[in-house]
């Protein structure tokens, strides 16, 4: 992630803390209610859920955005917090991973100083998520300092984390922490390993948490990422992709080959979404997508 996404973070929080759930949850019927007749794109496989992080196409209008993910085929848009919703279900789209409890990047579940504001946030967003009939929400670990190693960080995330576990449970939504590389984006962020990320899912204990695998970070902190996928997917809830280096397209401009990553998604069996979090270097950013879109369509 770049300072762009920390700043759409950054807006995403501060908006859903003046959204009105009662407003929203209108928004979202008569949405739902006008949601125009769009022919879902032909030739997919029908093996990926596809969609996209809308970070990453900022520059285009949400609603241009829209039309051109259901044109393709795609299922929905990632990283989209409550405001945007009605956007989404107008063009029936889904929020395929849900934004706007976290603090942000850095301060996460590993400090506990974080916990009092994370657990209210995030049982306010449960429930909003819930409301309008989606299942995932992001959060984040949040860095290692001086005085904040990985073991301690490890026991505080459990700590924090199981006391919106019920909740999320109770209502049907997913919990899912994203693997960020430390090594060029994000230095000293915690849950920079899956091995890591796979210890914390097993001391929270719940179905409702996984592990987003950003295939872009994973590959530039550890590599080994079609090994990595078949050893710990049952811990894998969500998928990014990008090329690297760079995080842009994931052509042949880049070193990793997304077809055969994404047949050994399939071949696990994994049913949720992929979503594209590239940042388009061409000019045709829709054409990029729609590139990356063919490429994983395995």
């Amino acid at each position: 992630m770049s300072n762009n996404r920390r700043n759409v973070i950054k807006n995403m929080v501060a908006g859903a803390a003046t959204f009105a759930a009662s407003s929203a949850l209108g928004s979202l019927a008569s949405a739902a209610t006008n949601a125009p007749e769009i022919p879902m794109a032909k030739g997919l496989k029908g093996n990926i859920n596809h969609s996209v992080c809308r970070w990453c196409f900022s520059g285009i209008p949400l609603e241009d955005l829209c039309k051109a993910a259901k044109e393709m085929g795609l299922v929905g848009i990632d990283l989209v917090g409550p405001s945007d919703w009605p956007m989404l279900k107008k063009y029936g789209l889904i929020s395929t991973m849900c934004n706007g409890a976290e603090i942000g990047l850095t301060k996460g579940w590993a400090d506990k100083t974080n916990h009092a504001v994370l657990i209210q946030k995030y049982n306010e967003h449960i429930d909003l998520v819930a409301d309008a009939g989606y299942t995932n929400l992001i959060c984040f670990s949040g860095n290692r300092t001086a005085t904040l190693d990985d073991k301690t960080g490890l026991e505080n995330c459990a700590e924090g984390l199981k006391q919106i576990m019920a909740h999320a449970e109770k209502r049907g939504v997913t919990i899912i922490m994203e693997l960020l590389n430390s090594k060029v984006d994000h230095k000293d962020y915690m849950c920079d390993r899956t091995a890591w990320g796979v210890e914390l899912c097993k001391k929270i204990g719940s179905p409702n948490f996984k592990l987003l695998y950003d295939i872009y970070h994973m590959q530039i902190d550890e590599g080994d990422v079609i090994h990595t996928i078949n050893t710990y997917h049952e811990y894998i809830g969500h998928y990014h992709t990008a090329g690297v280096p760079g995080r842009h397209e994931i052509d042949e401009s880049q070193e990793l080959y997304y077809p055969a990553i994404m047949k050994a998604i399939v071949a696990t069996g994994f049913n949720k979404y992929v979503a594209q979090e590239f940042i388009p270097a061409a000019e045709d950013k829709l054409a990029s997508l729609k590139q990356a879109i063919k490429i994983c369509d395995v």
